[in-house]
């Protein structure tokens, strides 16, 4: 009998394996379940299962980078994968290539992903919407040079408002390079300081080729542009990433360039309209100020003015006699009141007294009050009506 070690035994069962052509490239259908992604190596880890099995599966990070989204549990998916056999703990498991969404495409996968994401942080929020400038001194264009949008947005420029200046930054807009390129040229606008609007866009495509306005860098520099953008990828119906960052979406860039300047005939005809209802407006001014005029000129006191100043007169003799009249009345109450008072104070005085016969005796000039306060030898003085006289106390 012959013995051999666990290590003999998985490493026979891994060499069976793979040397299986039925498992060795083999597409499977299941959930993704316990997933953990590796951040530091890259590595996704997870398993893939159906209503009635399970098994575990890795995919190494050079085959994760190329995925277009992040897988998570729940998601099902199809991989493409070898089956081999992990030796340390003796289970098999898939060893992934490549992978893509069960019914939905990977790129429409991570388009929601990223929408979900950015949206959750804000960068979508009308209230960081920014307003358009009424009238732009300088346009701003990022788009392709060869492309057909870049014609349509400058003979619309041309034709609505030419006064406008217009710079323009060439850019890839699909491919690799593109949203490094769009990226730059944004923040290059920025930089300068002299545009008021920007548009950035491109003709329309298929998601692959609309797949660079979908790219997280491009959205966020849309967010953060100082100046207000008008996105102008060219699909009327759906939206990309960087339509729901961008201040204002177009859905061509042929109405990207209406959106961002007025309309020079518009605005003549405003102009225009403006000027006949100020005329207008100037000429019923005129002539309610003219019957106002003559409505003054009718008036008795600048035909007469005479006139005018001797009714001023009558009235003023009026109110003088009222105001005499008025006076004298007061002065004779004010006399009336005057001698009551007088009389009043006629009864009271001491020297009514004096004239019925009485005297006032005075010692040192004090009035004498009481026979104690003489003394035999004292001499008085006695005030009557008529004068005064001196006496002297016998006893």
């Amino acid at each position: 009998m012959k013995v051999i070690t666990v290590t003999q035994l998985n490493r026979y069962i891994k060499t069976l394996l793979e040397g299986d052509k039925n498992v060795a490239a083999v597409y499977i259908g299941g959930e993704i379940s316990n997933f953990t992604n590796h951040y530091k190596s890259g590595h996704l880890y997870f398993s893939l299962k159906d209503e009635n099995a399970l098994v575990r599966a890795v995919m190494f990070r050079h085959a994760a980078q190329k995925l277009a989204f992040t897988p998570g549990n729940g998601m099902k998916v199809i991989v493409k994968a070898r089956v081999s056999l992990y030796e340390k703990d003796g289970s098999y498991q898939l060893y992934i290539d490549s992978m893509q969404p069960d019914g939905v495409g990977a790129l429409q996968v991570a388009y929601e992903q990223l929408k979900n994401k950015l949206q959750a942080e804000g960068l979508f929020d009308d209230a960081h919407k920014q307003t358009l400038p009424p009238y732009p001194q300088t346009v701003g264009v990022i788009t392709s040079p060869t492309g057909a949008a870049v014609r349509d947005i400058l003979n619309v420029l041309g034709r609505r408002f030419p006064m406008a200046r217009v710079l323009f930054a060439p850019v890839l807009v699909q491919g690799d390079g593109a949203p490094s390129q769009i990226v730059d040229a944004i923040e290059r606008m920025a930089a300068l300081g002299e545009v008021d609007v920007l548009i950035v866009g491109r003709g329309g495509g298929s998601l692959e080729e609309l797949w660079a306005f979908n790219d997280e860098r491009v959205a966020r520099a849309v967010y953060a542009s100082p100046i207000p953008i008008i996105s102008a990828v060219g699909h009327e119906t759906d939206f990309t990433i960087c339509d729901f960052a961008a201040d204002l979406r177009a859905p061509t860039p042929s109405a990207a360039a209406e959106l961002a300047v007025p309309d020079t005939a518009a605005l003549l005809q405003r102009l225009y309209a403006l000027r006949q209802k100020t005329a207008q407006l100037l000429q019923m001014t005129l002539q309610r100020d003219k019957h106002r005029l003559q409505v003054v000129r009718e008036k008795r006191c600048l035909r007469s003015p005479l006139f005018y100043v001797e009714e001023r007169q009558m009235r003023l003799d009026l109110a003088t006699k009222s105001l005499s009249a008025a006076a004298m009345m007061d002065q004779r109450r004010a006399s009336q009141r005057l001698a009551a008072a007088a009389a009043k104070l006629d009864a009271l005085s001491p020297l009514k007294v004096l004239g019925r016969g009485y005297a006032i005796p005075y010692k040192d000039d004090a009035v004498v009050t009481s026979v104690h306060a003489v003394e035999a030898g004292d001499r008085l003085t006695l005030r009557v009506a008529d004068g005064t006289f001196g006496c002297l106390v016998e006893k």
